[in-house]
């Protein structure tokens, strides 16, 4: 039972101080799954990354239920995924009753431009040590550096001349590149493995 219940506080935190989304979250999730409490490997919170950037819903939220059921069962799922969910649903409860007036108070209109700025920079902190964790411990560093660098200047060079391509292609075509061009080094068959 303690388990369900941390669980459900490590969530609630993770959802309250998060703002921007799942890739915001990443780096919080990062620090309290796999550093902090080591529920997760770095390679599975990868995983479910990419897992969760490819399935319906936010990332977050299937981060949140993955890890609870993985150390609870579907009654840690649950509680995890509530915990997530609810300190975001709370706030957007309560400031949809004063939504209209309250972006007219100059100390909110300007905080939630200073939240702006830590958002974009949880991003990235979070792309970062993502991309350092893969290629540290990835025994094709060339092959992954070369895809990072080339989908990044791609996405951000897309972005600057105003053309917006969804990122499930994005991740199809890294998937048909590694397939391409890994497929080679992988063992032919099971007998490989084996012996």
């Amino acid at each position: 039972m303690n388990q369900i219940i941390d669980l459900f506080l490590t969530f609630s935190k993770i959802g309250a101080f998060t703002f921007g989304g799942g890739y915001a979250m990443l780096s919080l999730l990062d620090h309290e799954c796999v550093e902090k409490r080591q529920w997760l490997t770095s390679e599975e919170l990868m995983d479910v990354t990419v897992i969760a950037e490819s399935t319906p819903g936010p990332i977050a939220i299937n981060c949140a239920t993955y890890t609870g059921y993985k150390l609870a069962g579907m009654k840690g799922a649950v509680s995890a995924t509530v915990g997530i969910v609810s300190p975001s649903f709370l706030l957007i409860f309560i400031l949809s009753q004063f939504f209209e007036n309250i972006l007219t108070v100059g100390i909110i209109s300007h905080a939630f431009k200073g939240i702006r700025i830590a958002v974009a920079i949880l991003i990235i902190r979070a792309g970062t040590k993502m991309i350092k964790k893969m290629i540290k411990k990835s025994p094709d560093k060339k092959f992954q550096i070369s895809i990072t660098i080339f989908f990044f200047l791609l996405t951000f060079t897309l972005n600057m001349i105003n053309i917006r391509i969804s990122t499930i292609y994005f991740i199809l075509c890294s998937g048909l590149i590694g397939f391409v061009l890994l497929r080679k080094n992988a063992p032919k068959n099971r007998n490989d493995t084996e012996g």
